[in-house]
């Protein structure tokens, strides 16, 4: 059975940072890609970033430039590095591997 367990939500004001991490109870992380998902209230879930087995990375239009995607293989670990954050990143995180979904972290983003 796969866990993973997110952390590093929070509440921050506008133009802040954030530092979502990961974590995976096996390896599973370096022999897939791993992405980071958002829903918003009464939205649906959409993709923010991923990251390959190699670390080749992509991201969403509306985040590209101020989110980062990192993995630490040693550690099972994916990162997520948000900086100039904006209302409209409000929403629960998710990361995802293979089909497996963790809890999710909220994230929110004040005026």
């Amino acid at each position: 059975q796969v866990q993973l367990v997110e952390s590093g939500g929070g509440l921050v004001q506008a133009g802040g940072s954030l530092r979502l991490s990961c974590a995976a109870s096996t390896i599973i992380f370096r022999l897939n890609h791993v992405g980071w998902y958002r829903q918003a209230p009464g939205k649906e879930r959409e993709l923010v970033a991923g990251i390959t087995s190699g670390g080749l990375t992509n991201y969403a239009d509306p985040v590209k430039g101020r989110f980062t995607i990192s993995r630490n293989n040693a550690k099972n670990t994916v990162f997520l590095q948000m900086n100039s954050l904006k209302p409209e990143d409000t929403a629960v995180y998710y990361c995802r591997v293979a089909h497996y979904w963790g809890q999710g972290t909220q994230v929110t983003v004040s005026l």
